[in-house]
C-alpha cells in the first residue's frame, strides 16, 4: 500500500483537478505532501521502531495509513485532500522501516530469512509498478477516491492479522537511547532538502526560498553527522558505512532510484500527452512490467546462489540499460506493442536487482539497527528517485527549449528532452553496474572485527 501510493495518484492527477478545482500548485501538493512526509519522517520511524518496538510502530502506523486513506477517498476539497495525504506520509514513514525491521529479526535461518527478505522486496517493487494501473483503471471507471479507499479494507485486514500473528522486538537495551537531537536534525535536514527538490522548480532554483531550504538543510546534515559522531548510542550509526556492502548497497540503490523512477515519471506524460494513451491504456502499459518483476523477482533468489548477490545486480542494471535503449529508439509515433519490450527489459532488470540489493544492505546490518537501516534504504531509493525527477526534469526542459528555439514543434521538442533525459539514466546505470559489481562483492570488513556486525548467522559471518 504504501509504496503504491508513490505514484498510484499520478495517472488519476488530471480527474482530481477536474473534480476538486485544484489550480496546479494545489495538484503539485496532492504528491508531494505525501512524499514530504514520507521521507522527512522515514528514518525518525525507523530509530523508533528499533527503540520502542517493530510491531508497535507497524501497528500505529499502518493504523494511522488506512485512517488517514479513508480520509483522502472522501476529501471533498483540495485542502482536505492534501492534509489527508500528509498523514498518510506520516502513516507510512512509521510502517515501512518496521516492516523490514520485523522481517530480519523474525527470521533467524538464513535461508528463510532470504527468502522473506525477497518477497518483502517484490511486494514493495510490485506495488511501484502497478500503481500507474490501478489509478489509470480507477480513475477512469470508478470515482477517482477509490485509489485510497481501497487501502481501508486491506488495512483492517492486516492490522487483525497483525495484532495475532506479530511478536514484539526491540534494540537491546544498551542502544535503546532515543537521541533525541539526532531525531530532530535527520527530520529538519530531510525536510528542507525534500521541500527544496519539489518547489525548485517551480520557485527557481535561485529564488530566495529554494536556497534557504538548501542552507537549513546543509546545516541540520553537519549538525546531525556532528552529534551521530559523539553520541555513544546514536541515531544512525557512522560506522555502518565502513561496511562495504552496506555503502555500496545504499550507493546502488541511489543510483537505480535515481535513473529509473525519473524517467518513470516522464515516461508516464510521454506516453499520454505525446502518444495519445488514455489513463487506462497507459496504466495498462505497466501490467507487463509488474509481470516482468514479479517473474525475474523470483528468479533472482536462485541467480544470487549461483553467481553471487553482486552479479545478479550488475546484470538486473545492465537488462535494464537495455529496455531504456529500446524505448529510447521511438519518437513521435510509438505504439503500445512497439513499448511493451523495452517496459518488459525495465521491469525484469528492476525485478532481477531488488531482491539481491535488499540481502546485501540487510546482510551487512546488525540485528539492533534493522528499523534505521531499512529507513536508510527507503529514504535513499525515495530521495533518489524525486532528485531524479527534478535533475532529469531540468535536463527535459532545457533540451526541450532549445529543440522550440531552433523550430521543432512542441511534441518533437518534448520527445528530444525526453530522450536526453533517457541517456542521463542509461549512464547512471551504466555506472551502477560496475560499482554494484565491485562494491557488493563477498569479503571481510574491518566493521565486523570492530564488533559492530553482531550476527546470529554463522553463514553470514564469511562475507565480512
Amino acid at each position: 500500500m504504501t509504496y503504491m501510493d508513490l505514484n498510484i495518484v499520478s495517472i488519476a492527477l488530471p480527474t482530481i483537478q477536474n473534480d476538486l478545482h485544484l489550480s496546479v500548485s494545489g495538484l503539485e501538493w496532492v504528491v508531494s505532501s505525501y512524499l514530504l512526509t514520507l521521507a522527512g519522517l522515514l528514518l525518525v520511524g525507523g530509530r523508533l521502531a528499533d527503540t520502542y518496538g517493530r510491531r508497535l510502530l507497524f501497528m500505529v502506523g499502518l493504523a494511522i495509513f488506512t485512517a488517514s486513506s479513508l480520509a483522502a477517498g472522501l476529501a471533498g476539497s483540495g485542502d482536505e485532500l492534501v492534509v489527508s495525504r500528509a498523514v498518510q506520509g506520516l502513516g507510512a514513514a512509521l510502517l515501512t522501516p518496521a516492516t523490514l525491521a520485523i522481517i530480519t529479526t523474525t527470521f533467524t535461518d538464513l535461508k528463510e530469512r532470504t527468502t522473506a527478505l525477497g518477497i518483502w522486496t517484490m511486494a514493495s517493487a510490485m506495488g511501484l509498478a502497478l500503481g500507474p494501473v490501478a489509478g489509470g483503471l480507477i480513475s477512469q471507471n470508478i470515482r477517482w477516491g477509490w485509489i485510497f479507499l481501497i487501502n481501508v479494507p486491506v488495512g483492517v485486514v492486516t492490522l487483525l492479522i497483525g495484532a495475532r500473528a506479530l511478536r514484539e522486538s526491540k534494540a537491546p537495551a544498551a542502544t535503546r537511547s532515543l537521541d533525541v537531537p539526532g531525531l530532530v536534525t535527520s527530520a529538519i535536514c530531510l525536510f528542507a532538502v525534500t521541500f527544496a527538490l519539489i518547489e525548485g522548480n517551480d520557485k527557481g532554483w535561485t529564488s530566495g526560498l529554494i536556497i534557504a531550504a538548501f542552507a537549513v538543510a546543509a546545516v541540520a546534515a553537519a549538525v546531525f553527522i556532528s552529534v551521530e559522531a559523539r553520541t555513544a548510542n546514536p541515531m544512525v550509526d557512522l560506522k555502518m558505512f565502513r561496511i562495504r556492502q552496506f555503502s555500496g548497497g545504499i550507493g546502488t540503490t541511489v543510483i537505480w532510484a535515481f535513473a529509473a523512477l525519473g524517467i518513470y515519471f516522464f515516461t508516464a506524460l510521454y506516453i499520454q500527452d505525446i502518444l495519445g494513451f488514455s489513463p487506462t491504456k497507459a496504466g495498462l502499459l505497466f501490467v507487463p512490467m509488474a509481470f516482468a518483476l514479479a517473474v525475474c523477482g523470483g528468479l533472482s533468489a536462485l541467480l544470487e546462489g549461483w553467481i553471487g548477490g553482486h552479479r545478479t545486480v550488475a546484470i538486473g542494471l545492465a537488462v535494464m540499460v537495455a529496455g531504456m535503449l529500446v524505448i529510447a529508439a521511438f519518437g513521435l509515433h510509438a505504439s503500445f506493442v512497439s513499448l511493451v519490450p523495452g517496459i518488459v527489459l525495465i521491469g525484469a532488470g528492476m525485478g532481477l536487482l531488488t531482491v539481491p540489493l535488499t540481502n546485501s544492505v540487510m546482510k551487512a546490518t546488525p540485528d539492533a539497527r534493522a528499523g534505521i537501516a531499512s529507513a536508510l534504504l527507503n529514504d535513499s531509493r525515495e530521495l533518489a528517485g524525486l532528485l531524479g525527477i527534478t535533475v532529469i526534469g531540468a535536463v527535459l526542459r532545457s533540451s526541450q527549449g532549445a529543440a522550440l528555439r531552433s523550430g521543432a514543434s512542441p511534441a518533437q521538442a518534448f520527445v528530444d528532452g525526453y530522450h536526453d533525459g533517457l541517456w542521463v539514466s542509461i549512464g547512471l546505470l551504466v555506472a551502477g553496474v560496475m560499482i554494484s559489481y565491485v562494491t557488493l562483492r563477498p569479503g571481510r570488513e574491518p566493521a565486523q572485527a570492530d564488533g559492530l556486525k553482531s550476527s546470529k548467522f554463522p553463514e553470514e559471518a564469511s562475507e565480512y
